[in-house]
């Protein structure tokens, strides 16, 4: 497998990628106040049966991403697109913002998205950058974990972020 930067052919094979997932988890939020404070709560729940779940980003982006120059990579074997994933740069906070990563079902669990990381951090890294952040719906279990197993932590969450009113989870990591 190459991991490489995109070129403008890939979008095609990127905008092919099924995005969606199945889950068994979600993180529930619940929140308290009382006492002059707000107390916020994540804990992991079973839901009673797989729910698929679609992506809650729009397609459309991916051109503006690959044209803004910045960190655009796929993973790519035997000729064909596997995964990708494209990064914006905030510099003023010295992050690397991972807006998408995406690997083809039939190839998940197989060290595409790992490998996908593994190439932003070097690139956020000859930049200077010192993190790499991203969000993650609540019901998006498969990639919690994905991002906890690669060393990301939980910084923050917002309620409000989705479109589909789901919560957004804020994961960082220093590189």
């Amino acid at each position: 497998m190459i991991v490489r930067p995109a070129e403008l052919t890939d979008l095609k094979a990127c905008l092919e990628i099924d995005h969606s997932y199945v889950t068994n988890h979600v993180w529930q939020m619940e929140e308290s106040e009382g006492n002059g404070k707000v107390t916020v709560i994540f804990r992991s729940v079973r839901l009673p049966r797989p729910v698929r779940v679609k992506y809650p980003k729009d397609y459309d982006h991916l051109l503006e991403s690959w044209r803004r120059g910045e960190c655009f990579l796929v993973a790519e074997e035997d000729g064909g697109v596997r995964g990708y994933l494209d990064m914006s740069v905030q510099p003023w906070h010295c992050t690397g913002w991972l807006d998408n990563l995406a690997v083809a079902k039939r190839y998940r669990r197989q060290g595409i998205g790992t490998a996908l990381l593994k190439k932003a951090a070097e690139w956020a890294r000859l930049r200077e950058l010192e993190r790499l952040m991203l969000e993650i719906q609540t019901k998006n279990y498969p990639a919690l974990c994905f991002c906890q197993k690669n060393g990301f932590v939980f910084c923050g969450f917002n309620d409000r972020y989705y479109t589909n009113q789901d919560i957004a989870l804020f994961f960082a990591r220093s590189i």
